[in-house]
């Protein structure tokens, strides 16, 4: 099953608050700037589209489920829906 994780980063000495976007098992990953003005999971999602764009994935995002991990989100694609 494909999912992208995201999560947020703490304000550091250099940097603001952020969002990182991942997909484990391979090197892809991105970290978008905090934007206050979006409610929380919208934010996530942003970094998630932020993400398919940097690499060029040929991934339907519109359709993503979402649950809630400590810490962060994760994103899944309906089609890894196991049915009973």
């Amino acid at each position: 099953m494909k999912c992208i994780q995201t999560k947020y980063l703490d304000v550091t000495e250099n940097q603001g608050s952020r969002i990182k976007a991942w997909v484990d098992g391979t090197k892809f990953s991105v970290i978008i700037p905090y934007d206050y003005s979006m409610d929380i999971p919208k934010l996530h999602f942003k970094a998630v589209k932020a993400l398919v764009e940097k690499y060029n994935l040929d991934w339907d995002i519109s359709e993503m489920v979402l649950g809630y991990i400590g810490g962060g989100y994760v994103f899944c694609f309906p089609q890894s829906i196991i049915k009973a």
